[in-house]
């Protein structure tokens, strides 16, 4: 099954993500430190969410004034983000494609990006296109923040690459849901996105994920990163 197809199985079920409408609470401390870092207020930012999801950081981020923009494999995700964009009285322009793809839009013309754990099901050829498209989009001074899955530390992690091995290296399979994700080591993170960005800041943290009802532990990588001609 298509990874389009997998992922709008996933927003009916719901067995992995969140449909919440509200942003995570890392989301608006980020929000706030951009605000303090960049001198700019959202209402001046252009704002770029990759893997956007039913819209929850988008919508928000329009709900404070930003231009923005949202990027959405699955379709039904999408039309929620929409649908919910009309009930705040908000305005998102929202595209329907893949992230791993050319995106048509301008250099330079992004404030701030956004991939909150949404390239981890890109297979290694879509994630070279996903990481040189958001250099060429991200204005200089600008933010790209990403959060992924991370290797180190994680003891389920490792579980799933054993039990439900991937199509490529560090990646498995969900059970139940068919999902692909990849899992990175610290040094692999750094390396993937060092030909492009430099790194402002790049820490480990845990948290618990839920599972048909049952929580695991996981850890991930936040990364903050600016563009290497910087």
């Amino acid at each position: 099954m298509a990874q389009q197809e997998v992922w709008e199985k996933e927003y009916e079920t719901g067995t992995l993500v969140s449909k919440d409408d509200q942003p995570q609470a890392f989301m608006k401390r980020y929000i706030r430190r951009f605000t303090f870092m960049s001198g700019k207020e959202p209402s001046e930012w252009r704002v770029l969410d990759l893997g956007c999801g039913t819209g929850r950081n988008s919508n928000h981020l329009a709900s404070l004034g930003a231009d923005v923009v949202g990027v959405e494999l699955a379709k039904n995700a999408l039309d929620l983000a929409q649908k919910r964009a009309d009930e705040m009285g908000v305005k998102v322009n929202y595209i329907h494609q893949s992230i791993g793809e050319p995106l048509p839009l301008e250099d330079n013309s992004f404030d701030m990006i956004l991939d909150i754990t949404s390239s981890n099901s890109l297979n290694e050829a879509e994630r070279e296109i996903y990481i040189k498209e958001a250099a060429r989009l991200l204005k200089p001074g600008g933010a790209f923040l990403v959060r992924a899955l991370s290797l180190d530390n994680d003891k389920n992690a490792k579980n799933l690459l054993k039990l439900y091995p991937g199509p490529e290296k560090y990646t498995y399979i969900m059970p139940k849901t068919g999902i692909v994700e990849r899992i990175f080591l610290r040094q692999d993170f750094r390396k993937m996105y060092a030909e492009h960005f430099k790194v402002k800041k790049l820490q480990q943290f845990a948290t618990y994920t839920p599972f048909e009802g049952q929580p695991y532990k996981r850890f991930f990588w936040f990364g903050w990163f600016t563009k290497l001609e910087e």
